[in-house]
C-alpha cells in the first residue's frame, strides 16, 4: 500500500488484526527487513503496520536532505494519517534513533516502547577517528589545487573516504546520514516517560551492548533483554527467543 505525507509517496504493509504496532526499521532496510517482526506480531494477536521511511525501500526519497527532526515529524504525521496515535512500536537501529527523539518530545505519541539494538547514542572515538577525520577535511581543501589534485590523487582517494553506509549513498541521502549519524540523542534520554523494553544483541558491533546499558541506566522506566551470541540484526538471529520476549511484553499489558 501507498499514501502521500506531504507530496511524498510513502509505502507501508499492515499484517494482522487487534491492536495495532508500529514498526521502524534500520538504515538501509526496508519492510523487507521487518517481515519477521511483523509475522510474530500478527501471531500474537496485534496488527503489524511497518513502512519504508522516505530514502528507502519502495518510498519516495525525501524533498531534501533531513536529519533525525525531519524523520520524526514524518512519522508523527504518517501515524495521524493512520489514525494510530498512542500504539506500541518497535524500532530497529536508526528506527530507535527516531522514537527516542519523539518519546523525549511527545510522550503520549506513543505507548509502550521497544527498541532494539538502537542507535542514538554517539559511539566512543578513538585518535584513529579523529586522525582520518582530519585527514578527510585536508584533503578537501587541496584536492581544490589542481594540479596537487592530480599528482597526488587526492579526489580518488576522497571517494573512497567515509563508512560503507556512506559510500553506497549519493546527493541528499548522503547529507542526510551525515545528520543522522552525528546527533547524539544522549540527553533525551531522561526525558522519556514510556513504559520502554530495550531488546540487545550480546555481541552487537555496530550499536554495542554499553550502549543498551545506558539507555537502560538513563530511562526512567526501562529495562533491558539481551540475547545472547547475537549482533545487530539480534531479532532475526535468534527469531524464537526474540518472539518469547514480545510474548511476554504483550501479554503483560492483559
Amino acid at each position: 500500500m501507498t499514501i502521500a505525507i506531504n507530496g511524498t509517496n510513502i509505502y507501508y504493509e499492515r499484517q494482522g488484526a487487534g491492536k495495532p504496532v508500529l514498526l521502524l526499521h534500520g538504515w538501509g532496510a526496508s519492510t523487507e527487513a521487518m517481515q519477521s517482526i511483523a509475522s510474530c506480531v500478527a501471531a500474537l494477536g496485534r496488527e503489524a503496520i511497518s513502512l519504508d521511511f522516505p530514502g528507502f525501500g519502495r518510498s519516495d526519497n525525501p524533498p531534501g536532505p533531513w536529519g533525525v527532526p525531519e524523520y520524526g515529524a514524518f512519522v508523527r504525521e504518517f501515524m495521524a494519517a493512520l489514525s494510530i496515535q498512542g500504539c506500541d512500536v518497535i524500532a530497529h537501529s536508526f528506527g530507535g534513533r527516531v522514537v527516542i527523539f519523539l518519546a523525549s518530545e511527545l510522550p503520549a505519541l506513543f505507548n509502550r516502547l521497544i527498541l532494539v539494538d538502537a542507535a542514538g547514542i554517539k559511539p566512543r572515538r578513538g585518535p584513529r577517528y579523529y586522525f582520518r577525520v582530519y585527514t578527510y577535511k585536508l584533503g578537501k581543501r587541496l584536492q581544490r589545487i589542481a594540479w596537487l589534485d592530480r599528482l597526488l590523487q587526492i579526489s580518488q582517494r576522497q571517494k573512497n573516504a567515509g563508512s560503507e553506509e556512506y559510500r553506497q549513498l549519493s546527493g541528499d541521502m548522503r547529507a542526510t546520514y551525515v545528520k543522522t549519524v552525528n546527533l547524539d540523542l544522549s540527553p533525551r534520554l531522561s526525558a522519556i516517560e514510556n513504559e520502554t523494553l530495550l531488546i540487545w544483541g550480546e555481541k552487537d558491533t555496530a550499536t554495542p551492548l554499553w550502549m543498551g546499558k545506558k539507555m537502560e541506566r538513563e530511562i526512567k522506566n526501562a529495562g533491558l533483554a539481551i540475547i545472547p551470541g547475537a549482533g545487530h540484526f539480534s531479532y532475526a538471529e535468534d527469531y524464537p527467543r526474540f518472539c518469547s520476549i514480545l510474548k511476554i511484553m504483550f501479554a503483560s499489558e492483559e
